[in-house]
């Protein structure tokens, strides 16, 4: 093994770099970004870029850190094309890139809304470019802000659009926003967040046309025949693998680069982040086939045992894990670990009448699955141990109790502190 080939220069890209360097590998390395930018860091570009006052640096190195720390050929600013798993050559530009072998990470690319190309005033959140426009705009006058999808990322531009003082409203085709992700009861109780803050939720509704005066957004046109108007329109309806490059080169192509448990999607060639989907063996009595996330620490997870697999891959181990994300609302911190699957979901902690704070726990044969916190930091990672542990129903239950009294506790020390310093 003389040459590891990464393609994708994103958080699993980088990942996977800095792991095999860090284990001693002394072969070449060379890792393939379509964009122009230095590896940087997705998250912050939905919150924290879009809100701070002054554009902060996203880049997780500088450049000379590639060349000087890591040894590695950096090849930016053109996708590969194409990928000769005979040959084990990757086609970037007018180049045949050889590999022994090769860590596929080139993650996903935003949905977009048929009819929005080229206008002005319509954005998505993905790249840092895209975070660049968005942000600019969102400073420049406008005023109504609609945001088509109330997952994630649309709830990010939101809720930071809202801390900007401008109206907003989201529009979300499903029942109950992100029934998908974390199921009805408590997409309904992130619904009510949102409310909490002065963000209208339209939830139902369909999207028919995107109506423009002069090559810029004015208004969007409802199922129902309503027309809102508006003066920037933000995409956020989920994104798709980028997988259209990988066309007949002989990997399985669904939803994703699929491969087996060690990431393998073929001989030398492994796959990380969020174009990677695989079988989670932890979740293997929960959800039918496998598994593909787009979170920031399942990349980096995968990153690092998609590289170590490809320079060693007789000892190549499976991977496993038990999925987290966050997400910043206004001030408020959403987490969620495990999956939102199962026969039950029970709040243990806090109340989710009005948003939160409170965690709930979600069952599926009898253990416990999943876990959701709002503005309970502490809690969530108890139980992503006890998630990947297969513990029971039961045990989740006693964990919970645990930490009620405990809260308890503190909560009577400082009101008998503060009556003492009263």
């Amino acid at each position: 093994m003389t040459h590891l080939v990464v393609v994708g220069a994103s958080l699993a890209g980088l990942r996977a770099v800095e792991a095999v360097r860090g284990d001693g590998f002394d072969g070449t390395v060379t890792l393939v970004g379509a964009e122009e930018h230095l590896p940087y860091d997705r998250p912050p570009l939905s919150k924290e870029y879009l809100a701070a006052e002054e554009c902060p640096d996203p880049r997780y190195r500088e450049h000379a850190t590639f060349a000087d720390d890591l040894d590695v050929e950096l090849v930016l600013g053109t996708p590969a094309s194409a990928l000769d798993t005979s040959a084990r050559t990757v086609a970037v530009g007018d180049r045949a890139i050889p590999y022994d072998g090769l860590v596929i990470a080139t993650g996903a690319h935003a949905r977009t809304l048929p009819g929005t190309e080229g206008l002005a005033g319509v954005h998505v959140v993905r790249t840092l470019d895209d975070a660049i426009g968005l942000r600019g705009a969102l400073r420049d006058g406008n005023r109504k802000v609609t945001v088509v999808g109330a997952g994630f990322i649309g709830s990010e531009v939101a809720a930071v659009a809202r801390s900007l003082d401008l109206e907003v409203t989201i529009l979300e085709a499903m029942d109950t926003p992100l029934v998908r992700a974390i199921g009805e009861r408590m997409g309904r109780a992130l619904t009510r967040l949102h409310e909490r803050h002065g963000t209208e939720v339209r939830a139902g509704v369909a999207v028919d046309e995107v109506l423009h005066d002069d090559g810029r957004v004015r208004a969007v046109r409802l199922g129902d025949g309503t027309e809102l108007d508006t003066d920037l329109l933000v995409v956020g309806i989920g994104a798709q693998p980028t997988t259209g490059w990988l066309e007949g080169s002989g990997l399985t192509l669904d939803n994703g680069v699929v491969a087996d448990a060690r990431l393998a999607a073929a001989p030398g060639v492994y796959v990380a982040g969020d174009v990677a989907r695989w079988p989670n063996a932890l979740f293997d009595d929960v959800l039918d086939g496998p598994m593909r996330l787009e979170h920031w620490t399942s990349a980096a997870e995968q990153g690092r045992y998609a590289a170590r697999n490809a320079v060693d891959p007789e000892n190549a181990k499976i991977y496993e894990t038990v999925p987290y994300f966050w997400s910043d609302w206004y001030a408020s911190r959403v987490q969620f670990v495990g999956v939102a699957a199962g026969d039950h979901v029970e709040v243990v902690a806090g109340d989710d009448a009005d948003g939160g704070p409170f965690t709930a726990l979600y069952r599926a044969n009898g253990r416990i699955v999943g876990a959701l916190a709002v503005d309970m930091r502490a809690e969530v990672m108890k139980y992503r141990r006890l998630i990947g542990k297969r513990e029971g129903w039961d045990a989740a239950l006693a964990l919970a109790a645990e930490r009620r009294e405990q809260a308890a506790v503190k909560a009577a020390e400082k009101t008998a502190q503060d009556g003492a310093n009263a």
